[in-house]
């Protein structure tokens, strides 16, 4: 690497990667490392969780013993009315016993949650009088987060979230570790669920029966090994000022702002001034929204290290993100009509346990990509997403997906007999399929692009209403995921709409054949750096040593080859379906 941040190698190469940190050796007894990870043993979360979590409860009852001072205070009264002294011991004894319960909880909170990663799993004990016990494979964990509210800042402390594929919430919280325990607890899992570990084996009762016959520890305490955390090289970062730039250019403005003109019209025409007052709620709830959206997307970066993509963001709630490249279901490339002349574009993501979130505007920022970018950064994201894009020329097809019309990129599009169902869509609507994904685009003035790799196809479905029938249309909808990609295919040719239902069908048989491991570096290793535009060339083949079976060479771009890998695909899907 330069001093100037850019990545060296040989040109028209990816660059390679960090190498994946091996496994720190065996702590003696006794050292603090011992109290990082769990050693097959229950370990308790930081004593001061409990009060971090539980600040609301403390301001409300200041605020319910306080109240009354504070006004009195305002209205120019005495701080204590006549007969206080008579009723100060009961006040202070009723506060004195409040507040003891309340610690008492917390204390009895903290010591009956326990955490253990042993066996293959993370666990967590939580409850007193009514236990919970979760529990989280590591070889299906989606994603593992670290998160920091404000005070939890304050303290030094972080929560870990493990995501599984249950579409829902979090399977594992651990609420609140050291900031250095949690990213020691994270590197240590993250290492062991994605292969990178050396001493990572699907299964522990492998792990058992070697350790003995070889006199070595066990496979749950082998698991459990401490390991360094993995390097990492930053792609990109979002500047604040184009974050701002983009929420005064969002939806929500023109919204706004075409609500103040019809106040002000109606104002003018009806000599009513109390149009005005219903702009209030929205200026209010625009105002929290656009908050939201800067407090979460402050100091956007995104990195890319062997155990995944890295995303760390926030202004006074910070999070780290590191979500694998292979557990990602679909990704959405959406150019709103404001953001056009600056060239900018914003990435969402489907991903298996961020789908369903109690907190919609919490579930919306983690499905969040890329808040908003340039070109470059969007194919630098791909490039991540996807590191084998199973064409040759992906800068082609990818741009052509962004801003093409007609058949640019190799694109099948809505046929023109059906022009009258969307007039300046038509051009735009299409499908085009690579070795390793199918790409979806769509819209003329709210621009939108969706991948979904084969082998995330969960089932398809041809949907085709009166009106599509008259005009020998049909929309093919892609089922993925829970989350804010929802593939559609709109308005395709009869006969190409059943063509595509029988080859993504088949594509997606032989992806999921092809995929034989939970452990994503065993299938691909992520490699990307951020190139001038029109210098961009992504990688176009998996980790070095780890062939992409029947995979078309990067030089091969004819139409024969093209249509033998098809053949090749429906023949395979034929013969395994």
């Amino acid at each position: 690497m330069t001093t100037d941040g850019e990545l060296t190698g040989p040109p028209g190469e990816p660059p390679e990667l960090p190498p994946a940190p091996p496994a720190a050796p065996p702590p003696a007894k006794g050292s603090p490392e011992t109290n990082r990870t769990s050693n097959g043993e229950w370990l308790r979360v930081h004593p001061a969780s409990p009060f971090v979590r539980g600040w609301v409860a403390l301001a409300a009852i200041t605020f319910f013993f306080g109240r009354d001072l504070f006004e009195r205070t305002l209205q120019g009264q005495p701080v204590f009315e006549e007969g206080f002294a008579r009723r100060a011991p009961w006040l202070l004894g009723g506060g004195a016993v409040v507040l003891a319960v309340a610690v008492l909880g917390f204390v009895l909170t903290w010591y009956f949650t326990k955490y253990q990663v042993s066996g293959g799993y993370v666990r967590v004990n939580s409850g007193l009088i009514f236990r919970q016990h979760r529990q989280a494979r590591l070889d299906r964990v989606q994603a593992i987060d670290i998160v920091q509210p404000l005070l939890a800042r304050i303290f030094g402390l972080a929560e870990l979230k493990f995501e599984v594929a249950d579409a829902g919430e979090s399977a594992v919280r651990l609420a609140y570790l050291k900031f250095e325990d949690a990213r020691q607890l994270r590197a240590t899992i993250l290492a062991q669920a994605s292969g990178a570990s050396a001493g990572a084996v699907t299964g522990a009762h492998v792990d058992s029966a070697a350790g003995a016959n070889s006199g070595s520890p066990a496979g749950p305490e082998r698991l459990a090994r401490p390991a360094l955390e993995a390097p990492e090289i930053t792609v990109l970062a979002v500047p604040p000022s184009r974050l701002l730039g983009s929420l005064i250019l969002s939806e929500q403005s023109v919204f706004i702002v075409v609500g103040g003109i019809a106040s002000v019209v109606l104002s003018a025409l009806t000599d009513n001034r109390a149009f005005y007052f219903y702009l209030v709620p929205a200026a209010l709830g625009l105002a929290a929204g656009y908050w939201n959206f800067f407090n979460k997307g402050f100091n956007f970066t995104a990195s890319v290290s062997p155990d995944g993509i890295r995303l760390r963001y926030g202004l006074l709630d910070t999070q780290a993100q590191t979500l694998p490249p292979g557990r990602i279901q679909a990704v959405k490339v959406a150019q709103p009509p404001l953001w056009r002349p600056f060239g900018w574009y914003r990435m969402q993501v489907n991903a298996a346990g961020y789908g369903v979130s109690g907190n919609a505007a919490e579930g919306n920022t983690r499905t969040t990509l890329l808040p908003v970018g340039k070109l470059s950064d969007v194919m630098a994201m791909l490039s991540l997403v996807l590191p084998d894009p199973g064409t040759s020329q992906p800068e082609l097809v990818f741009s052509a997906g962004l801003n093409g019309t007609d058949s640019d990129g190799g694109f099948v599009t809505t046929p023109r007999r059906a022009r009258l169902l969307a007039p300046l869509a038509w051009r735009r609507n299409g499908f085009t399929a690579t070795d390793t994904a199918l790409l979806i685009r769509s819209g003329r003035w709210w621009r939108e692009l969706v991948l979904v790799p084969h082998q995330r196809t969960q089932s398809l479905a041809l949907q085709q209403g009166p009106l599509a029938r008259r005009f020998r249309v049909a929309d093919l909808v892609l089922h993925t995921t829970a989350g804010p990609v929802a593939p559609r295919l709109v308005q395709a040719g009869l006969d190409e709409a059943r063509q595509l239902f029988d080859d993504q069908s088949a594509r997606a048989r032989l992806a999921r054949k092809r995929h034989t491991t939970e452990q994503w570096l065993r299938q691909v290793v992520p490699a990307v750096a951020p190139t001038p535009m029109g210098a961009l060339q992504l990688p176009g083949a998996a980790a070095p040593g780890v062939p992409m079976p029947d995979a078309p060479a990067r030089g091969d771009t004819t139409d024969a080859a093209a249509a033998k890998a098809r053949d090749h695909y429906q023949q395979e899907g034929q013969q395994h379906g």
